[in-house]
């Protein structure tokens, strides 16, 4: 038989669970929240970083469009003149820089490339492990 004196100390240790648990929880749901609140900026730095890609694209197929241009009118013009295929190689070296370009910029806005994914995974993984305690906690 228990004494009052060893039921005290039994509530005073389960209330010392209860307050570490509950403090522990308040310092993952703080961390979850520091990671997702990382990796939403890390997602914005990757989007800018793709519009800034895709606006370089768009410059220098602009620049590409008046190149090619001045080298189609050159052609008419100047019928094969040597300034004219270079101006097309010119031109044509541009176009493939800005699909580059374009492609990098698009690719970088994907929505699987701005998914917080590490905050999801590291929150599924708590949710099992809470889950484990609660369902092998001999009190229920």
């Amino acid at each position: 038989m228990t004494s009052p004196a060893d039921h005290d100390r039994t509530d005073k240790s389960i209330g010392a669970l209860l307050n570490d648990t509950v403090r522990y929880l308040i310092r993952l749901v703080r961390g979850e929240v520091a990671l997702a609140k990382a990796e939403v900026q890390q997602s914005i730095r990757t989007a800018i970083t793709g519009l800034i890609l895709i606006l370089v694209a768009v410059v220098i197929a602009l620049s590409a469009i008046n190149v090619l241009s001045a080298a189609l009118v050159g052609a008419l013009v100047e019928q094969g003149v040597s300034h004219v295929w270079a101006a097309l190689i010119v031109a044509a070296v541009l176009c493939v820089v800005a699909v580059v370009f374009g492609w990098l910029g698009v690719n970088a806005l994907k929505p699987a490339n701005l998914f917080p994914t590490q905050t999801a995974e590291n929150v599924r993984r708590d949710a099992r492990a809470i889950k484990e305690i609660v369902d092998h906690d001999p009190t229920h």
